[in-house]
């Protein structure tokens, strides 16, 4: 249900960003307004208290926003509220984020290593990434995880690409294992 959700008010803010030709103006005020409400934990407690009037949440709604991100922005935000669905916000515009980045051709890739990469072997996977997919342009997240022992794991979207030691000596201890069965 909460995916079916955070589709359907997401495409709506994604349609709406293409046909008012605002897509940067969208994208950037929404990754400001997910940074807001990730450092203000007591707003989202008071906008998701069953106890507090929807006017009242409203009223806070507009004296937080209102011009200080786009008109549609804000009631996009008093749609939410009034059909009850503040409870689905992260998940909402992270969708939009998600088809605002696909829209563009930004591909968001995650890769763990089992040692830290300096500046220039993260230019060469980026590099490497932007040449095997056709991404414009790439959104990294690095990571490391020593359990990996060598080499890496790369996850864009729903593909994953792991050459790490950690799994390749879990495939040769699987294959040794159906030799001794044999």
């Amino acid at each position: 249900m909460a995916k079916l959700v955070s589709k359907t008010y997401g495409e709506a803010l994604f349609e709406l960003a293409v046909e008012e030709e605002k897509v940067d103006v969208f994208m950037e005020e929404i990754t400001e307004i997910r940074k807001i409400l990730a450092e203000n934990t007591d707003f989202s407690r008071f906008m998701n208290h069953p106890k507090i009037l929807k006017e009242e949440k409203l009223e806070v709604l507009e004296n937080v926003f209102r011009g200080r991100i786009a008109d549609e922005l804000t009631g996009f935000l008093t749609l939410i509220v009034t059909k009850d669905r503040y409870h689905e916000i992260d998940a909402i515009l992270d969708y939009f984020l998600a088809e605002i980045k696909s829209y563009k051709g930004i591909g968001i890739a995650y890769v763990t290593t089992a040692s830290a990469l300096n500046s220039g072997q993260q230019k060469e996977v980026e590099r490497k990434l932007l040449e095997t997919t056709s991404y414009q342009q790439m959104e990294m997240h690095y990571h490391t995880d020593e359990s990996l022992i060598g080499g890496m794991v790369i996850r864009i979207g729903d593909r994953v690409v792991d050459s790490s030691i950690k799994t390749k000596l879990s495939e040769l201890t699987r294959q040794l294992m159906k030799i001794q069965l044999s």
